[in-house]
């Protein structure tokens, strides 16, 4: 016990006395010392008095698939940023092979007594994933917000771009450059946001997408090179990717085979994350916006902390594609 008050105090600033008036539900702290020496607790894993247990710390968790793809930490940035103007301390949890999975990072933050949770690219977006770590939260009734398109039916509101707008971005975009050979290099059959994309495709190309030009792949540079090396084969000169890694894999199943970029194949990614205009050469993207996007999460998370009832909705944000050298004239026959 003494311990945990000297830890505390000095985490926080104040004396341990204050501490002690703190976990003893006593008078004489003014409501920000307490929030302090509360949260001061569920960072340094303390577990709160039973009197106090029943309110939640002034922490959020911010949960990511992964750093490795730009965009997770990106949108990190933003959304950490504004939950600290709001007085929320941000806790970031991200997911490794073989390590804590999302779902025991949920079993975690609930320990913790969190505010709320942001979900950024996680297993809700995967039809054939397991949810019930989100059930979990809409039982507690602990705010939720999702970050990019979720399966139906879990109940939380969302902000997403919109995966429709971006691929006829990204075709018409190809198209106009006279690539009648268009591919698509895409996530995995039960991924939301990729099927959106998909469908979007198939209503602008009419019959001009068959299946042969679909490829699956995980989210990484190796899985964009794989998928597009096969598409590259059937003669896709053209390829829209689901995301910035995708299509630098495109890149290099081109230059492996090869080919130029972008005088014999053109490639358009999608997220614009960092430093994609000084690869070789700058990506073609469509870019998200990310700054509106996130700051959209963050208030949407704290109406609901707040007690305002917020509607199980989505908000769809418009993408804008940013032409750079990765495209070009399609290749004469």
């Amino acid at each position: 016990m003494t311990r945990r008050l000297a830890e505390v105090a000095k985490k926080v600033g104040v004396s341990e006395a204050t501490v002690s008036r703190v976990l003893n539900n006593k008078p004489g702290v003014s409501e920000a010392t307490r929030q302090a020496v509360l949260s001061a607790l569920d960072v340094l894993g303390y577990e709160r008095p039973t009197q106090l247990r029943g309110e939640r710390a002034r922490l959020v968790g911010l949960v990511l698939p992964e750093l490795q793809n730009p965009i997770f930490p990106a949108f990190a940035e933003v959304i950490g940023g504004a939950l600290a103007q709001l007085g929320l301390t941000p806790v970031l949890c991200t997911q490794t092979k073989g390590g804590v999975s999302e779902a025991d990072y949920v079993t975690l933050l609930l320990q913790q007594q969190v505010s709320g949770v942001v979900f950024a690219g996680g297993l809700y977006a995967q039809a054939d994933a397991p949810h019930d770590h989100y059930r979990l939260l809409a039982d507690r009734n602990i705010p939720v917000v999702l970050v990019n398109a979720a399966i139906e039916h879990l109940g939380f509101p969302g902000v997403s771009c919109d995966d429709a707008v971006a691929v006829e971005q990204a075709w018409r975009h190809l198209a106009s450059l006279g690539h009648e050979r268009i591919g698509l290099v895409l996530g995995p059959g039960d991924h939301v946001p990729s099927a959106r994309k998909l469908a979007a495709a198939r209503a602008i190309a009419g019959g001009a997408l068959p299946d042969e030009f679909v490829a699956r792949a995980m989210f990484s540079i190796e899985g964009g090179h794989a998928a597009a090396a096969k598409l590259i084969d059937r003669g896709v000169t053209g390829f829209i990717c689901a995301s910035d890694p995708l299509a630098l894999g495109a890149v290099r199943a081109a230059r492996r085979k090869g080919l130029d970029v972008p005088s014999q194949i053109s490639v358009v990614g999608y997220d614009d994350s960092a430093l994609m205009n000084c690869t070789e050469p700058p990506l073609t993207t469509v870019r998200q916006p990310i700054e509106s996007m996130g700051k959209a999460a963050v208030e949407l998370l704290n109406a609901q902390i707040g007690g305002s009832a917020v509607a199980a909705d989505e908000l769809l944000f418009e993408p804008e594609l940013v032409v750079r050298g990765s495209t070009a004239q399609a290749p004469r026959c």
